[in-house]
């Protein structure tokens, strides 16, 4: 089998090439399928996905595929609202020529999304069949890239995650652990509430979706649902951190932020398809995130 992982130096690349070289996860071991799977990794230093031109001659120098997995994004969610012109670009053009290059030469593609999809309006949790309706720019891209790519390639499965993070890069249980260390005081939004996933996790899972031929659309998170503040709380009494902690509504936020993009009050996905399919193995939040911080010095965090 022959892999290739764009956007492989990010939170979820990274985990991913720990799942390969390794073969297992944290919650087991990924399928049998991967034993001797040939993997290519390539971030937009040497894979541009958002150039066609690029992605193309890519695909013409290396041996054809059998699954592609679109890790790359532009995942900065004020920098997506600055510029959707360039958000677009990533997000939705470049998912379209990952998936034309899959189709041209038989390749299963995995498309990682989010729950930025949905306008998070009420408190119920969503289901892949539920209206999108995305209120911010990296939501609206994100939706974009799923519809191209689906309509681009048939052999596409869509895994909408959430509020991630892994071993690898930037992300928020790593931003509030310094600031908590470093000011002794961390404020966050407490009105908006999701669910908290492991990168580790999502990776696992989504090596077992591609190992099916059970196309469609897939949420993939960890179990529970908490808000921000929730998180950055349970993130920093894990390792002990004695601070001070204020909670934020979404209209505190924004006024000390003005020009930060609208996020979801409440966009908790329900993992409905993956539970029908090959059965939802992801672990409770705070299961997940006790491990990680129990790690994350040795995995070089």
């Amino acid at each position: 089998m022959r892999v290739l992982v764009a956007g492989s130096k990010g939170q979820l690349g990274n985990e991913l090439r720990r799942c390969f070289d390794s073969g297992e996860a944290e919650i087991g071991p990924i399928p049998l399928v991967y034993a001797d799977a040939v993997v290519d990794y390539a971030d937009c230093d040497v894979l541009d996905i958002s150039d066609e031109d690029v992605v193309e001659a890519w695909f013409a120098a290396h041996c054809s595929y059998d699954l592609v997995i679109n890790a790359a994004a532009m995942t900065n969610v004020d920098g997506c609202e600055a510029d959707e012109a360039a958000a677009y670009r990533v997000n939705a053009h470049g998912a379209e020529h990952l998936a034309r290059a899959c189709a041209a030469c038989g390749a299963k593609l995995v498309h990682v999304s989010t729950d930025y999809v949905f306008a998070g309006d009420d408190s119920r949790s969503r289901i892949e069949s539920d209206v999108v309706r995305p209120i911010s720019a990296y939501g609206r891209t994100k939706w974009a890239g799923e519809v191209l790519a689906q309509a681009a390639c048939p052999r596409t499965f869509v895994v909408r995650t959430a509020w991630l993070y892994g071993y690898a890069g930037r992300n928020f249980v790593k931003t509030m652990l310094h600031l908590a260390q470093r000011d002794g005081a961390i404020s966050v939004v407490a009105d908006q509430y999701g669910n908290p996933t492991s990168a580790n996790d999502l990776a696992y899972e989504i090596l077992k979706i591609a190992a099916t031929d059970d196309y469609g659309i897939y949420h993939c998170t960890n179990k529970g649902t908490c808000s921000w503040f929730d998180f950055a709380v349970a993130a920093v009494e894990g390792v002990g951190i004695a601070c001070e902690k204020t909670p934020l509504t979404s209209q505190e936020y924004k006024a000390r932020f003005p020009r930060s993009a609208n996020r979801p009050a409440y966009s908790s996905l329900e993992n409905r398809h993956l539970t029908l399919t090959i059965g939802d193995e992801m672990r409770p939040w705070q299961e997940a995130l006790a491990m990680y911080l129990s790690r994350l010095s040795e995995q070089g965090g």
